[in-house]
């Protein structure tokens, strides 16, 4: 595959595997263009043990986001739209609950989820981008901030995207997308049509692990209507790694594939921090300064789904994970194999957050339980004076790494907590969403 030497990958995926009930998975790495490593683990249907291979189709979640986004930009590269517009340039009925001024909220809001909505309750039910937008200006919410304040995990509002391409296309989202990416990029066997998935051969069967009994329990493919916008893809690590490659210049021709080197570049250029080193961009995330170079991608979770996918654009790198399971560490193997093709430690994290005594007062000014409409629930509370977190009803010990963020001691997520004018943190950024303090 290359003159790499992958024997202590593969023994790491292997006890990840084992360490977090992983069912089977798949990789595939390029550089330059070349295809330098790929395989499957694992399996991809518990009782026919039938393996997992790199064709393999598993779900990509909001991996599905970055490819909207790539659909927003070749509409702005035709001139079709800016990504300043106001929204209501093109959704005259657009608001939302509580805005004074609806032109206040731009396309880039929408990409960058900083329009200031929290996350919200999922309307799965609902399949037309008209009901949606119903939905968003009738709810009660209060709005996080002003649009650009706050970075926030809202797929209600990201979806609003589709209905724009749509507005502006006159084509279904699904199908736009279908003929402007996947179709030049050759990405034959990906498509946002669970019917198309039933006629395909060697797909994955979709997994959760039951938190009581601690076992895998199969699941039906989830039916997730407006919000294929950021979660319907369903995909392979082969067909994503042509994804990947034309954004490090190793992709499909010109005459395929018609979004310019430059429009694709904007999409990672940071526009807001959400951790100490990371920043978001448009439906991709970037780590700008790792041992050297630069770090991009994106992660993807739904029912029976975790996926990452990136590249390293000075170096040519792209690769892909895909699992067959909820809730699973894809961006960990995603980047012991980048490391393993830089020639880094393979463990080598994309930040470490330092090392910070917070005083007891600090720390009761987060404690509290935080939660948002759309589902889950992260609870801070001292236990002999140390911080520990019920994150939905998984158990973390913490430890502060400055007086506003905390850090779980398993798998080293940060914590992130926001104050005003109040003593007590009224959010907290957890994973990509703004969990508010009840």
């Amino acid at each position: 595959m290359s003159e790499l030497n992958w024997s202590a990958f593969e023994d790491y995926v292997a006890a990840k595997m084992e360490e977090e009930q992983i069912p089977g998975l798949a990789i595939a790495i390029s550089r330059g263009g070349s295809v330098i490593y790929e395989k499957g683990f694992g399996v991809r249907d518990v009782k026919t043990k039938e393996p997992v291979t790199p064709d393999t189709i598993i779900g990509v979640g909001s991996v599905t986001k970055s490819f909207t986004a790539m659909a927003i930009m070749k509409l702005a590269g035709e001139g079709k739209l800016s990504l300043n517009d106001p929204v209501v340039k093109y959704l005259p009925e657009f608001t939302l609950p509580g805005l004074k001024d609806p032109h206040s909220v731009k396309i880039i809001h929408l990409l960058t989820h900083t329009t200031g909505m929290p996350p919200m309750l999922r309307r799965e039910e609902l399949n037309q981008f008209d009901e949606h937008l119903s939905y968003i200006s009738n709810e009660e919410v209060d709005l996080l901030g002003n649009p650009g304040e706050y970075f926030s995990y809202c797929n209600d509002t990201f979806l609003l995207l589709g209905a724009i391409i749509e507005r502006l296309t006159g084509r279904l989202y699904r199908r736009y997308v279908t003929d402007s990416i996947l179709e030049p990029l050759q990405m034959h066997r990906s498509t946002f049509n669970l019917e198309e998935v039933a006629k395909y051969k060697n797909v994955s069967v979709p997994y959760i692990k039951n938190s009581q009994t601690k076992s895998l329990e199969e699941v039906p493919w989830p039916r997730i209507g407006n919000y294929e916008v950021g979660g319907g893809l369903r995909s392979n690590v082969r067909d994503l790694l042509r994804y990947g490659q034309v954004f490090v210049g190793g992709g499909a021709g010109p005459n395929r594939f018609d979004v310019s080197t430059d429009s694709l570049s904007k999409m990672w250029q940071p526009v807001i921090q959400t951790k100490r080193n990371k920043y978001y961009g448009l439906a991709l995330e970037s780590v700008p300064n790792y041992s050297g170079v630069t770090l991009v991608g994106h992660s993807g979770g739904m029912w029976g789904v975790s996926a990452h996918i990136g590249f390293v654009p000075e170096k040519g790198i792209a690769a892909a994970v895909l699992m067959n399971v909820y809730g699973a560490s894809a961006d960990e193997i995603w980047l012991a194999a980048v490391n393993t093709v830089l020639g880094l430690p393979m463990e080598q994290k994309s930040a470490i957050e330092p090392n910070y005594e917070a005083a007891s007062e600090e720390l009761q000014k987060l404690a509290g339980t935080y939660t948002s409409a759309e589902g889950g629930y992260l609870r801070i509370y001292l236990e002999d004076g140390r911080p520990k977190a019920d994150w939905e009803g998984e158990y973390f010990e913490l430890r502060a790494s400055d007086s506003h963020t905390l850090v779980t001691d398993k798998g080293g997520y940060s914590l992130r907590f926001f104050f005003k004018d109040e003593d007590n943190a009224w959010a907290v950024l957890a994973g990509y969403r703004m969990l508010i303090r009840i």
